[in-house]
């Protein structure tokens, strides 16, 4: 198994040119085994990386399919693959890039039920996840499994990267020991990124990655590293293990994986708010007497809105909520749902009770109401 044919010798030539590697570091790639969380913008990159480095066993953790939107930044895949299960597209794509190394899909969620056995079957996780929830139980499960964890984040035209392994540096929690409020920070698909900032960045988790499977070089453990992609620049930061972490401080409180989705909304779940659909949405501004608040951020409205609506972003309601009537029928939308729910909720703290909240956003109004709406 681990050593090199000369098929390998041949193919992996420039790895085995270089000192640091050789065929003894080759042959560790070739016996390594990874897991990639995330088969979007930041696993494409990392993913094409590592199968072409040889890395003997490659794990995809991804449960969404191609969407049209995902074809901007995520290079495993091109429009034959729209509709597919990524894993599965990956799959094909990796295979056709180095059918020597051996692949294990893993098509459904990572949860706090499954988590930790499929990571402890892994030297090294790259952590490509897009939401808070899947970083802490990555970040968790590794540290209970003893893994390095190697993170990465993006967001419109910046990227950080980082090694989180609490047996020989901080973890992701003395980074962030809570999570950000709900809806709080925008995805990706509310705040768009530049289509080449995933490329940058997970190629940098790629690097990482062989840096601790071949023990060369210095991993970014109690580093994170700044991405700027319109300065061009890069910043360090140095990091420290935190003594009053709840994972790997001296008294954890964290010993197991937890509900990830109830520590990311505060304990307290998603807000609750009074909801309408679309079609209901419809028939209220047909009758007539009611408002239509887009807490969206200004660029989104460049894409698509529903006509007749105020524009409030959802970063401005504290200071303008004024601006609506508190005895008005207030009926809030953004993207998907997520932000209005927090706006409706904010708006019946103020006394705005006829405040609901629009089930599935402007989403669910293209897919629904209008079909001839653009959607991002």
């Amino acid at each position: 198994m681990g050593e090199l044919t000369p098929a390998e010798l041949s193919r992996y030539s420039r790895h085995v040119a270089l000192p640091e590697v050789g065929v003894e570091g080759q042959e560790k790639l070739k016996r390594a085994k990874v897991l990639l969380v995330g088969a979007g913008g930041l696993g494409s990159p990392a993913a094409l990386y590592l199968a072409a480095a040889g890395v003997g066993r490659l794990g995809l953790a991804d449960f969404d399919v191609v969407d049209a939107t995902n074809l901007q930044r995520q290079v495993l895949y091109g429009t034959s693959s729209l509709g597919r299960p990524k894993v599965e597209a990956a799959a094909d794509r990796l295979t056709d890039l180095n059918p020597l190394v051996s692949l294990s899909l893993h098509p459904g969620r990572l949860t706090s039920e499954n988590a930790l056995d499929v990571v402890r079957g892994y030297d090294v996780v790259v952590d490509g996840a897009d939401n808070f929830a899947t970083r802490y139980l990555v970040n968790d499960a590794c540290a209970l499994a003893g893994v390095p964890d190697v993170y990465a984040s993006i967001y419109r035209f910046e990227g950080q990267v980082s090694v989180f392994w609490t047996q020989k540096g901080p973890c992701y929690r003395c980074l962030f020991p809570e999570p950000p409020a709900p809806g709080l920070v925008p995805s990706c698909a509310e705040g768009g990124v530049l289509g080449v900032l995933p490329g940058v960045v997970g190629a940098l988790q790629a690097a990482e990655a062989l840096k601790l499977l071949l023990g060369v070089g210095e991993p970014l453990l109690g580093t994170l590293l700044l991405y700027d992609a319109l300065e061009a620049s890069f910043k360090r930061l140095s990091l420290r293990k935190d003594p009053r972490c709840r994972l790997c401080g001296p008294n954890p409180s964290v010993t197991e994986l937890i509900d990830y989705e109830l520590f990311c909304s505060g304990g307290r779940g998603a807000p609750k708010a009074a909801e309408a659909t679309v079609e209901e949405l419809k028939a209220r501004m047909a009758a007539g007497g009611v408002v239509v608040l887009d807490v969206r951020e200004l660029h989104e409205l460049d894409i698509c809105r529903i006509p007749g609506t105020k524009h409030i972003p959802l970063g401005e309601l504290p200071k303008r909520f004024a601006e609506l009537d508190p005895a008005a029928e207030i009926y809030v939308h953004c993207r998907s749902g997520a932000r209005s729910a927090n706006a409706v909720a904010f708006l019946k703290e103020k006394g705005y009770a006829k405040a609901v909240n629009v089930a599935g956003g402007i989403l669910a109004w293209a897919e629904r109401i209008d079909k001839s709406m653009p959607t991002y």
